[in-house]
């Protein structure tokens, strides 16, 4: 009997990937090469490693998941939400604390934002996962860096023809109020928005599965935080479901230790560590059965 195969790709986005010159394209408007706006080291042989897996062996994979990071410009987490003291613009991947805005060293530029900001800052820091880091832009929906790397999109782009299906495509991140690493739920769920509350029926549809391969980008952020909150809400017995695929999987610089963290405490959980190699010859059996 056929074995229900899941792969979990997250955010295998332009603007994530070092992708080389020859990937870029030309801004019709300022004539520029679009450049992806966080790039991780190794993300591009990555989504090369996942391609090739799906181009050889998808016939024995029965679902795709895709989780997309989809942000507006104006964003809790992006340069244009923040000033400082002075009223000039603050630099990407500064750190701001509720202590930080309670000093008056970054304010929301708008200054009616003041108390849902400082909320918002205040339930992060409680919640103890992360504190807010102002990223570049990045991700920006209807972008070249929102879309999808060109191997990864052709390949499942023919596994979507040949198999007359779809993969399934999970939008995170559009609330510019919350951070959304994880595909499961926001850093702070919204009350008023569905899409930042937990995603039940997407971990019930996981949890149907008899393998999950979880690869993406980036294993210290978004792949780490999807990870640990399928964990959270997985029955502790099936947690060896899981299986990251380590060699399709970076994180971004300066985070390597909170990546390695991860990946020794889902082992102690009991997740799988494997690589792309090592799960191809289960996915050529399954297409056989």
């Amino acid at each position: 009997m056929k074995r229900n195969l899941h792969l979990l790709l997250i955010d295998p986005q332009n603007d994530f990937c070092d992708v080389p010159a020859d990937y870029l394209t030309i801004d019709p408007v300022s004539r520029r090469s679009l450049t992806p706006a966080l790039p991780v080291a190794g993300a591009h042989a990555d989504m090369l490693r996942i391609a090739e897996l799906i181009e050889r062996a998808g016939a024995g994979l029965s679902d795709i998941s895709i989780t997309l990071d989809s942000h507006h410009r104006y964003d809790i987490a992006h340069p244009p939400f923040w000033m400082d003291a002075s009223g000039n613009a603050i630099a990407p991947f500064t750190v701001i604390s509720a202590q930080d805005v309670r000093a008056g060293r970054y304010l929301p530029r708008q200054s009616q934002s003041l108390p849902r900001t400082l909320a918002y800052l205040e339930s992060l820091e409680t919640n103890g996962r992360y504190q807010l880091m102002v990223w570049p832009v990045h991700c920006e929906i209807g972008s070249w860096g929102h879309n999808v790397h060109a191997d990864v999109r052709t390949a499942y782009g023919r596994w979507e023809e040949t198999g007359s299906r779809v993969a399934m495509k999970l939008i995170k991140g559009s609330n510019p109020w919350t951070e959304h690493y994880s595909a499961v739920m926001a850093e702070v769920p919204d009350p008023q928005d569905p899409a930042t509350q937990l995603n039940r029926s997407f971990i019930d549809r996981l949890a149907s599965a008899d393998q999950i391969y979880i690869a993406g980008e980036a294993g210290s952020h978004c792949v780490k935080a999807t990870t640990e909150h399928i964990v959270e809400h997985f029955d502790p017995t099936q947690l060896s479901k899981l299986v990251l695929l380590s060699d399709c999987i970076s994180p971004v610089a300066g985070f390597e230790a909170q990546y390695a963290g991860f990946l020794h405490d889902m082992q102690q959980r009991g997740v799988q560590i494997a690589t792309a190699a090592d799960v191809l010859s289960d996915l050529i059996a399954n297409q056989a059965r």
